[in-house]
């Protein structure tokens, strides 16, 4: 099929392919970079790299720590120049690396930057407020921005759109339940919800107020996201939750709300219950930021046993050093370590080798064998996935479940019974949540109503998990992996999936990486692992997808796209190459052209000619995704262990 499948020859202008003469130049890349992931292994046998993102966490815990009268000067002027190193030319801060000024996070960083001291006249402070104007101003911000301020005491209620603790009573029959928010959603939401409930005010000192950006008396009631259809639009679900969301603050400024106290009570109990096997609520940083907030409304001191834990788990997301205090929104424990063993078995590294037995022992006493919010869909499966974080046992994923699959796959332990055990219960969950459109989404099945992104505190951009074709793609390929053909009926309701994904340029969408490259490489590799290629249509699809490939490759060999490319799809494909976005465009050649095509010599001289002297990469950009559009990442080990990862594969197929 490779012969094939060969696509038409690359731009001559691409770096040659390394020649047999490079071999040795190859293996001692592999070896090198081997080495380096060895030696940051922790020594209970996992990997864990820092995890980025934007300042609105380091502006968010300012306020945080001013909440919990915690306001030490010396913690908070760290938090403070750290957001001060990250502000733009234009006066605002970005939400990822070379992004323009965004309004939220500007916002947050101004307000941030206040409480911290920053007189509103100093010049970095005036191009803020500038910057904000600019913008759209208060007009322009999320429903959750909208929500801390008003928190702090510097808007009214009447601008935040309702989140009533009444949500709780809406039984499953109700298609707005909040089993049909994401997961995320679910566990970031329901504290808000005891918060609006009890609506506490931890106003902020007179220095840090914000009147400068506050609209005009004439607009103040206005909430710019959330104006009603336009006139002749008729009803839509749009102008039916703006409807039903102004019903609701009605209701909320009613002196008697019957229910009221025990559906707070009821979201109550929810995050008491979720507090149980896990480090912090859901283990992602708003969830846990608005459940310290809610226990303190709920009259539990930050001393009280219960307040205090979370507390102690959420400052495990700091990292400080002699200048700055910055914060991650989760740990990668679990994700880093299943691609960082992977890629090391992709090198060949002996199962026999110590710091591999510990990873397996580490990655076993890691699965789930509890319930989880999952099962309210799934009712049938018996647990066995793995989670992203340490312990947030409530909350398995696919993703990474399959990931740490394929890394046990062909590993021998100690226990052998027990690494079978470990890997059939995996593969039972992972399999039981297929959606019913073929695809498999993060956390969750069929979780897909398209009417809830109109609700008005949905602007998050996040509040579903339907199937994505990244992780369908990685479910595909593992159980591909593991024998699994395109014959078998779940793989061909899969495939069907993806082949109604693909875009007509040839590519696929990237959920939780940045983001054709990263979508339309991991389905390359999965139609490859179950054989799907030897069918017409999907042959034809995978060569449409390698022509994509080899048209976004730049001269130098490597690939990269821009977080742009989510607003902007004709930006797909495009901006400056990374490491890890070229190991992923390497990956995707790989599944149909052979390892002396030019457009994979590209990528691997790439790869080898920067590598750095550690034996690792460098990498600026963010190249993960949290919320499309709203919040990105940059794992930092991403840019070590693909490449890894890539290099080694292509070593095999050489």
């Amino acid at each position: 099929m490779r012969n094939r499948l060969a696509l038409e020859t690359a731009p001559a202008n691409l770096p040659q392919p390394v020649t047999p003469s490079g071999k040795d130049r190859l293996d001692a890349a592999i070896e090198r970079a081997v080495s380096y992931l060895k030696s940051v292994q922790h020594q209970d046998g996992y990997w864990l790299g820092e995890l980025e993102a934007d300042t609105t966490l380091e502006s968010d815990y300012i306020f945080y720590l001013h909440v919990l009268g915690r306001f030490d000067r010396k913690r908070v002027s760290k938090l403070a120049e750290y957001i001060r190193r990250r502000q733009l030319e234009d006066g605002g801060w970005n939400i990822y690396c070379g992004g323009p000024s965004e309004v939220n996070a500007t916002l947050k960083a101004y307000l941030a930057l206040k409480l911290a001291g920053d007189s509103p006249e100093s010049q970095h402070m005036v191009r803020a407020r500038r910057c904000i104007r600019q913008l759209g101003g208060l007009e322009r911000t999320n429903s959750f921005t909208r929500f801390y301020l008003a928190l702090a005491g510097l808007i009214g209620w009447q601008m935040v759109p309702a989140i009533p603790p009444e949500l709780m009573f809406l039984p499953r029959l109700v298609p707005i339940n909040i089993y049909e928010m994401s997961s995320w959603t679910r566990a970031i939401v329901i504290p808000l919800t005891i918060l609006y409930g009890l609506k506490p005010c931890w106003p902020v000192p007179r220095h840090a107020r914000i009147d400068e950006l506050l609209p005009s008396p004439a607009g103040r009631g206005r909430r710019g996201s959330q104006r009603a259809g336009a006139p002749g639009e008729g009803l839509n679900w749009r102008s039916f939750f703006l409807i039903l969301d102004r019903a609701l603050r009605l209701y909320d400024r009613c002196a008697v709300k019957p229910g009221r106290q025990r559906a707070i009570g009821r979201a109550t109990r929810w995050l008491f219950d979720h507090f149980d096997r896990s480090e912090g609520l859901a283990a992602i940083y708003p969830a846990m930021m608005n459940s310290i907030f809610a226990l303190i409304a709920l009259g539990y001191s930050p001393r009280h046993p219960l307040t205090a834990r979370q507390i102690d788990e959420f400052s495990r997301f700091e990292i400080e050093d002699c200048e700055t205090l910055r914060l991650q929104p989760c740990l990668s424990p679990v994700w880093d370590t299943a691609i960082a063993f992977f890629a090391l078995m992709e090198a060949n590294v002996s199962p026999a080798d110590p710091g591999v037995q510990k990873t397996i022992r580490w990655l076993l006493e890691n699965q789930i064998l509890g319930g989880g919010d999952w099962q309210i869909k799934n009712p049938d499966a018996a647990p066995g996935g793995w989670a992203f974080e340490f312990r947030n046992d409530f909350y398995p994923d696919v993703d990474d479940t399959a990931f740490v699959l394929m890394a046990l796959q062909n590993t021998s332990y100690t226990d052998q019974p027990r690494l079978a055990e470990a890997i059939e219960l995996g593969m039972d969950w992972m399999v039981s949540m297929q959606n019913r459109d073929g695809g498999w989404g993060a956390f969750d099945r069929d979780n897909d109503r398209a009417f809830l992104n109109h609700i008005p505190f949905a602007d998050h951009n996040a509040m579903l998990d339907p199937s994505s074709p990244d992780v369908t793609a990685r479910v595909v390929e593992c159980l591909g992996r593991f024998g699994w053909t395109a014959s078998e009926p779940r793989i061909r309701r899969a495939v069907g999936y993806l082949l109604k994904e693909q875009h007509p340029a040839g590519s696929w969408y990237g959920r939780w990486g940045v983001n054709y490259i990263y979508g339309t490489s991991g389905v390359l590799r999965a139609l490859a692992a179950v054989g799907a290629n030897r069918e017409i249509e999907v042959e034809s699809a995978m060569k449409r997808a390698v022509d994509w490939l080899r048209s976004v490759q730049q001269e130098d060999g490597g690939f990269g796209e821009s977080i742009a490319s989510y607003d902007d799809p004709s930006l797909m494909g495009q901006g400056p190459t990374t490491a890890s976005q070229t190991a992923w465009g390497l990956l995707g050649l790989l599944t149909i052209l052979p390892p002396d095509d030019p457009a994979v010599g590209g990528s691997v001289q790439y790869l080898l000619e920067r590598q750095n002297a550690e034996g690792s990469w460098d990498e600026q950009p963010f190249t993960g995704t949290g919320f499309p559009k709203v919040f990105y990442l940059k794992y930092h080990l991403y840019r070590h262990y693909f490449p890894l990862f890539a290099l080694s594969r292509y070593r095999r197929l050489k």
